[in-house]
């Protein structure tokens, strides 16, 4: 794409953040929508927002994925990671397919960002082109000095993210442990989730940890090895 305004290197989506490892628990509606935006279809904005650990990273990188094995030419934009450089990066993206922009909510209340976002928005819904978007909060929750803005962000579908349960993010973690090949029995899953860390990402660095660590000792995952690899 010709843009006066390149990314920074280790911008993208992150290689394992896919629908196929993602554990949607109360969030089907919304992971539906975000498949058919992935596949060029279904309604021309879809905004997703939620808290901490609900996913909405992993959702928007997961499009951008689907969407480039359909052909379609995309863009991830972290703002928490972009959000201190100008806007320019919103220039010229109408000749995208898909545009994925999360963490919104880093860069409203900053007048040439919010302005940057309602001319992007107007150009790509001009062009017929499909965007996704991720925040913290619903639009009409985020504090947007623009009220052009504000409307533009409530045209679309717009999804509540909601977190997992116990029950779930057990299962979220064989999901996981089974895309990467590993055969976690549920008694082992359970005792990982009942002495692990509580945060998912956190949990999920414990299970690579135990992938490499079974892989080189050839065992099984038990309780007793899991207690041996991660020290606990």
């Amino acid at each position: 794409m010709n843009s006066p305004w390149q990314l920074p290197l280790g911008i993208g989506p992150r290689d394992d953040a896919t629908f196929a490892n993602f554990y949607p628990g109360s969030n089907v509606a919304a992971l539906a929508a975000l498949k058919a935006q992935a596949a060029g279809a279904a309604e021309p904005l879809v905004y997703v927002w939620g808290g901490a650990e609900t996913g909405r990273s992993h959702l928007l990188q997961a499009v951008c994925h689907e969407a480039d094995d359909h052909g379609l030419r995309i863009l991830y934009l972290p703002l928490k990671e972009l959000g201190h450089f100008p806007p320019l990066m919103l220039e010229d993206l109408e000749r995208l397919d898909l545009l994925a922009i999360d963490d919104v909510d880093y860069v409203v209340g900053r007048k040439r960002w919010e302005e940057g976002l309602f001319h992007c928005f107007n150009r790509m819904r001009d062009a017929s082109r499909r965007l996704v978007i991720a925040a913290n909060a619903a639009p009409r929750q985020l504090d947007i000095k623009l009220p052009d803005l504000a409307s533009r962000l409530g045209w679309g579908a717009t999804f509540h993210l909601q977190p997992l349960d116990d029950e779930q993010r057990t299962e979220a973690l064989k999901l996981r442990a089974q895309q990467r090949g590993m055969e976690l029995p549920d008694e082992v899953a359970r005792y990982i989730m009942h002495r692990g860390p509580r945060r998912l990402p956190a949990l999920f660095a414990e299970l690579e940890r135990l992938d490499t660590a079974s892989l080189s000792a050839h065992r099984r995952l038990t309780i007793p090895f899991v207690k041996q690899a991660l020290d606990w």
